[in-house]
């Protein structure tokens, strides 16, 4: 199954406490901080979410990045 490499880019201070805690659920600790789930609806909903937040590029199965989409 295919990867998402998510980046946390932008801070969620000022943002709902909502966001704040789905960037925490994504295992965001840090800024700039990149972690990779499986492509799943349940992540892609946290992703959109949060999309102002984080940058996300698909992964393949060798670990090489596809492209980056929004």
């Amino acid at each position: 199954m295919a990867k998402l490499r998510i980046t946390w880019k932008k801070s969620s201070i000022g943002k709902p406490e909502s966001q704040k805690r789905t960037v925490r659920a994504l295992g965001l600790r840090k800024l700039n901080q990149t972690v990779e789930h499986e492509d799943t609806p349940q992540i892609r909903g946290m992703i959109n979410k949060v999309s102002h937040l984080v940058e996300c590029t698909p992964v393949d199965d060798q670990g090489g990045t596809l492209h980056e989409f929004a």
